[in-house]
C-alpha cells in the first residue's frame, strides 16, 4: 500500500445531463490527477518524505444519445451507417475502456468511479464484482431480483429463465490501479436505441430497464441515492 492508512473517503459529483465528450474530458482530468499524485508519491517515498493521500471520486450523470465502443469491441456491432447516426442525432466514440459497444442516453444513470484501488484492494476481478454487487443491492431495494451471469460482465434479470436480459452494462479502464469509466443502469431509457447495436457484442440476450421490469418509473434520485449508499457499503467507505 502507498500509505500507512489508505484514504477510504470519496467525493461524489452529480454532473447532470452532460455530453459524453465533456464527461470523458472531466473524467480524464480527475484520473490523471490521481495518477500524477501517485507518481509524485513514488519520488517522495524515495526521498523519505510523507506521502500525500490520493483522492477517490464517484460521478453520476446522464448523456444525450451516444454509442461507445471499447478497445476490444467490433465496429460491426454498430448497425447504423454514419449518415444514419447523423440523421438520428446519435454520437459515436471509440473509447479506452474494456468491453464492446454500448448505448448511453437520457433515462439511464451512468456512474463513473474514479478510484485509486490501492486505497481499497488491488484486484480488478474483485473490483468488477464489487460494482455488480452495488447494482444488485440497489435493484433489490426496488423489488427487482438481479444477478450476475456467469462469464458475462454486468447485471442481469432472469438469469435462470428462457429470457435473460441485461439491465446494467459495465466497462472500465485502469492504469497504475486507478480506475475510470464504470457502469450504466437502465432506469427508463428509450430501449429502441439498443436495436441499432449488438449490445456488448452479445447477439442472443435482450436489454431491459427498471421501468420495464416494475411497470412504472422509479424516482431517479432515489435510485442514485441507493447506489451511493451501497457503493459506500460495498467499498467500506467512511
Amino acid at each position: 500500500m502507498p500509505y500507512e492508512r489508505p484514504h477510504k473517503s470519496i467525493e461524489v459529483f452529480d454532473w447532470g445531463l452532460i455530453s459524453f465528450q465533456k464527461a470523458w474530458e472531466r473524467q480524464t482530468t480527475l484520473f490523471e490527477q490521481i495518477v500524477s499524485q501517485k507518481l509524485e508519491n513514488r519520488k517522495r517515498q524515495e526521498e523519505n518524505l510523507p506521502l500525500v493521500p490520493t483522492s477517490n471520486y464517484l460521478v453520476f450523470c446522464q448523456h444525450p444519445h451516444v454509442y461507445t465502443l471499447g478497445k476490444s469491441g467490433k465496429e460491426t456491432n454498430l448497425l447504423l451507417k454514419e449518415e444514419e447516426l447523423e440523421q438520428k442525432q446519435i454520437d459515436f466514440y471509440h473509447i479506452n475502456r474494456g468491453g464492446d459497444i454500448t448505448y448511453h442516453g437520457p433515462g439511464q444513470l451512468v456512474g463513473y468511479p474514479i478510484l485509486d484501488l490501492e486505497n481499497f484492494f488491488t484486484d480488478i476481478h474483485r473490483y468488477m464484482r464489487s460494482l455488480e454487487e452495488v447494482i444488485i443491492r440497489t435493484l433489490a431495494d426496488f423489488g427487482i431480483l438481479a444477478e450476475r451471469y456467469e462469464g458475462l460482465t454486468g447485471v442481469w434479470i432472469g438469469v435462470h429463465s428462457d429470457a435473460p436480459r441485461k439491465i446494467c452494462a459495465m466497462g472500465v479502464k485502469t492504469s497504475r490501479w486507478v480506475t475510470m469509466h464504470g457502469f450504466a443502469l437502465n432506469i427508463n431509457p428509450n430501449l429502441d436505441y439498443f436495436r441499432y447495436i449488438i449490445p456488448c457484442g452479445i447477439k442472443d440476450k435482450a436489454v431491459t430497464s427498471m421501468a420495464l421490469e416494475l411497470g412504472k418509473v422509479p424516482p431517479f434520485q432515489e435510485v442514485q441515492h441507493s447506489i451511493e449508499y451501497h457503493f459506500r457499503e460495498v467499498f467500506e467507505i467512511r
